[in-house]
């Protein structure tokens, strides 16, 4: 999800090579309407493709980017003995909106910045869908997969498409977030726009963001972790290479995928029922927690898990939201087995 943002894939899987040979692709939606009603104007998705669709079409992957996450930063998960085989699956990896590449606050140019509409986990997924069906012209999916907001669209996919999907993986994920989480989330957002730079979203550079990289910092792994990373004399250096990943997104995509997470709930559209949510659920599960994780804790994805029967893997090291990173070899094998079953 995060710290840094830029830097989390070498926390969770620690891979050195990029896979194959994926370029950046787009896919246009034109005029994309959102659930409250409002339209993303002239919108695209990012997206980039691995490996081969065999014949019947029964071997497609999706995997969504995290929070701030881009799909650049997914490649070194696909690939032979990593977290999906694309010589197994044809991996599509795509761009939530928001994060910079799809459509976003920063890139757009009829709705810039703060003029962007609110949108939600649910309108990734429903812009996936579309994307998928309508200009990859695949109907279908072996699975969803994905890592923190990644992991709550994976949850969305299951409950918006359950007839489209027959296996969900959402790792550090959750179907609603908990309380805690959204302290964390709207404190974030409100770092950002008590910063003198902000100006109400119109700002002529970003932000410094001092406040939020310490946020992250707290949030992200455990103290335990955290002592064993960082010196007390390292402490500045690390606050300013923090501070120098975390201004690389704008400040603008940041709030509004925040809201998103915020705004989360599979059990909306079942009047608030958890229950009825899982009910309408047809895809087989693997739920991936971490038991010391303070930026989506685990709670409402192991009560989901429970109402769907569903199997989890608990991840329970010192690590916090990182630790797929420090058990990536349970995490990869079990994520392998699932698939092959």
């Amino acid at each position: 999800m995060k710290i840094l943002r830029f830097t989390l894939l070498a926390f969770f899987f620690q891979l050195a090579a990029f896979a194959q040979d994926g370029q950046q692709q787009f896919a246009s939606l034109g005029d994309f309407k959102l659930e409250i009603g409002e339209t993303i104007r002239d919108c695209r998705l990012g997206y980039r493709t691995f490996g081969q669709l065999n014949s019947d079409r029964s071997n497609a992957i999706l995997f969504p980017t995290w929070f701030t996450g881009t799909t650049e930063q997914l490649i070194a998960s696909v690939g032979p003995g990593k977290i999906v085989d694309s010589s197994k699956y044809y991996v599509i990896l795509v761009d939530a909106l928001g994060d910079g590449i799809s459509t976003s606050p920063s890139n757009s140019q009829a709705q810039p910045r703060m003029k962007f509409p609110k949108f939600g986990i649910r309108d990734m997924v429903n812009s996936q869908h579309q994307m998928l069906t309508g200009i990859l012209h695949i109907n279908h999916l072996k699975g969803v997969m994905g890592i923190s907001m990644g992991g709550m669209q994976t949850f969305q996919w299951m409950v918006s498409y359950p007839d489209f999907i027959d296996k969900a993986i959402p790792i550090v994920g959750s179907p609603r977030l908990a309380p805690f989480d959204l302290l964390l989330w709207q404190t974030e957002n409100d770092a950002i726009m008590s910063d003198p730079a902000w100006k109400n979203g119109e700002y002529n550079e970003q932000p410094a963001l001092t406040l939020l990289a310490g946020i992250d910092g707290l949030a992200i792994e455990t103290p335990d972790k955290f002592n064993q990373d960082t010196t007390r004399e390292k402490l500045p250096e690390w606050f300013g290479e923090t501070k120098k990943q975390i201004a690389e997104f704008d400040a603008s995509n940041h709030i509004r995928q925040a809201q998103a997470m915020m705004d989360h709930d599979v059990s909306a559209t079942f009047g608030g029922s958890m229950d009825r949510a899982a009910a309408a659920v047809k895809a087989k599960v693997l739920v991936v927690v971490s038991e010391t994780d303070h930026m989506v804790t685990p709670g409402p994805a192991m009560a989901f898990a429970g109402l769907l029967h569903a199997e989890v893997l608990e991840l329970t090291d010192n690590c916090g939201h990182l630790a797929p990173g420090c058990e990536t070899g349970k995490v990869g094998a079990a994520i392998a087995t699932f698939l092959e079953k």
